[in-house]
């Protein structure tokens, strides 16, 4: 079995859901520096983001440190958003990444949602756990629209 299939990831490493071991400093210096997606955010508006998620999964070394997150949001009945997945890249080839998805996905309340992510990469991770192309429509961010007549 394999860290897809909810096996241990290597010997040192753990993954959890429990919010209070979340380091939303460490999370925040991974994301504003080295996410491409990331990057926008402040300190604030991401602490703001970890607290009020729905779900928060951490990845965590030998010595306690946070290499690893996901949060997620959700209505809590049928569907939920993936956001922030993330590994120090000292600690990638450890089956992190494959465990945080699983403990987020599989391991939890939402086994059974509709789960939406956007992302650049990761694509292969990501289709070991049912992601796959989307025929959903978008309103992407951006500056205000004129009002609809």
């Amino acid at each position: 079995m394999d860290a897809v299939a909810g096996s241990p990831v290597t010997p040192g490493y753990e993954v959890d859901d429990d919010p209070a071991r979340i380091d939303v400093d460490a999370a925040y210096a991974f994301l504003s520096t080295e996410a491409y997606w990331g990057r926008w955010r402040t300190r604030e508006d991401f602490a703001d983001q970890v607290r009020t998620s729905w779900r928060v999964v951490g990845a965590y070394d030998s010595t306690g440190a946070m290499v690893g997150f996901a949060r997620a949001w959700s209505d809590g009945a049928a569907s939920a958003y993936l956001a922030d997945v993330y590994v120090d890249a000292g600690h990638r080839g450890h089956g992190l990444g494959a465990a945080i998805v699983h403990k987020m996905i599989e391991d939890g309340p939402g086994r059974e949602f509709r789960w939406l992510l956007h992302t650049s990469d990761a694509h292969g991770l990501y289709e070991k756990f049912g992601f796959g192309p989307s025929t959903a429509m978008e309103r992407p961010a951006g500056p205000s629209r004129p009002p609809i007549s």
